[in-house]
C-alpha cells in the first residue's frame, strides 16, 4: 500500500495563475476576459486540446509545455467563473480529482490487488458504477460531443471491459466483409438511409478492428488524412513544374504521380 496522501495547498505557480485570472475577470480588468462565459470558451478549449496533441505527436517538448499551460489556463478560467457564481472553486476541483484518483486506485492506495492493466480497467468501471448506486447503463456518460470515431472506440472499450468483445482480431475481418456485402445490398435497394446506416456499421467495425490491434482509430485516420494531403500536394507540385493544374491531368496520369508520391 502506498503512503497516505495528505491534502496540500495549491502550488505557487497555480496560485499565481489563479490570481492573474481573477484580476482579469475583476471590475476594471480585461474587457475580453470579463465577457467570457463557460459556453463562449468551449471552442477554444477544444482547440487547446488538439494543440496539446499536436505537440505530443511532433515530440516537441518545448511546445508541449506551452500548450499544457494554455490548457491549464482554461481549467483555471472555467473554475474562476464557477467561483464567481458561487458553485465551486479551483481548490474543490483539485480536491475532487484527488479524491477520485485515490478512490479508484484501491490497488495502490488500499488493500486490493490489480496485477494487469485489464484488471485495473475492470476495477475502475466497477467502482464508477458503485459510485452511481449501481444503476444506469455502462455506456451512460459518453459525451455526444466526442468526435464520432473517439465515441465509438470508447463505447467499445467500455463494453469490452465486461466481456462483450471478440476474443481476438481475426473474427473482425469476417465482420468487415459482412458489412461490405450489406452496403452492396443497400446500394441495390437504392434506399439512402439504409446505405448511410450500413456505411456507419462498416466504420464502427473498422474502429473495432483498430482497437483489437491496439491502434487508436482517431490517430490512425489523422495519419491517413495527413498522408493523403501530402501525396495530393506532391501531385500538385509535380504538375506545376509543367505549368499545369490538377484538373488538367487525366486520371491515369494522376494515379501514376500518386504512386510516385507513395514511393517518395
Amino acid at each position: 500500500m502506498t503512503e497516505e496522501i495528505e491534502p496540500a495547498a495549491l502550488s505557487t505557480g497555480i496560485t499565481q495563475l489563479r490570481q492573474i485570472v481573477a484580476a482579469l475577470r475583476a471590475p476594471g480588468g480585461c474587457p475580453w476576459d470579463r465577457e467570457q462565459t463557460h459556453e463562449s470558451l468551449r471552442g477554444a478549449l477544444v482547440e487547446e486540446c488538439y494543440e496539446v496533441i499536436d505537440a505530443i505527436e511532433r515530440s516537441d517538448d518545448r511546445n508541449l509545455r506551452e500548450e499544457l499551460g494554455d490548457l491549464l489556463l482554461h481549467v483555471v478560467m472555467q473554475a474562476q467563473m464557477a467561483d464567481e457564481r458561487g458553485v465551486f472553486t479551483l481548490e474543490e476541483v483539485a480536491a475532487g480529482i484527488c479524491e477520485k484518483m485515490i478512490r479508484r486506485h484501491p490497488h495502490v492506495f488500499g488493500g486490493q490487488l490489480a496485477e494487469t492493466s485489464s484488471d485495473v480497467l475492470r476495477q475502475w468501471e466497477q467502482i464508477k458504477r458503485e459510485e452511481k448506486g449501481g444503476s444506469g447503463s455502462l455506456l451512460d456518460g459518453l459525451p455526444k460531443t466526442f468526435p464520432s470515431l473517439l465515441r465509438a472506440q470508447n463505447a467499445q472499450k467500455k463494453a469490452a471491459r465486461v466481456g462483450f468483445d471478440w476474443p481476438e482480431a481475426e473474427p473482425v475481418f469476417g465482420k468487415i466483409g459482412e458489412e461490405v456485402s450489406e452496403i452492396r445490398e443497400a446500394m441495390a435497394s437504392g434506399t439512402e438511409s439504409r446505405i448511410e446506416a450500413e456505411i456507419g456499421d462498416l466504420l464502427f467495425t473498422a474502429v473495432n478492428l483498430a482497437r483489437k490491434l491496439g491502434v487508436d482509430a482517431e490517430t490512425a485516420l489523422a495519419g491517413a488524412t495527413n498522408r493523403f494531403i501530402g501525396r495530393f500536394q506532391f501531385i500538385e507540385s509535380e504538375l506545376a513544374r509543367d505549368g499545369r493544374k490538377v484538373e488538367e491531368a487525366s486520371l491515369e496520369e494522376l494515379d501514376r504521380i500518386w504512386e510516385k508520391a507513395k514511393s517518395a
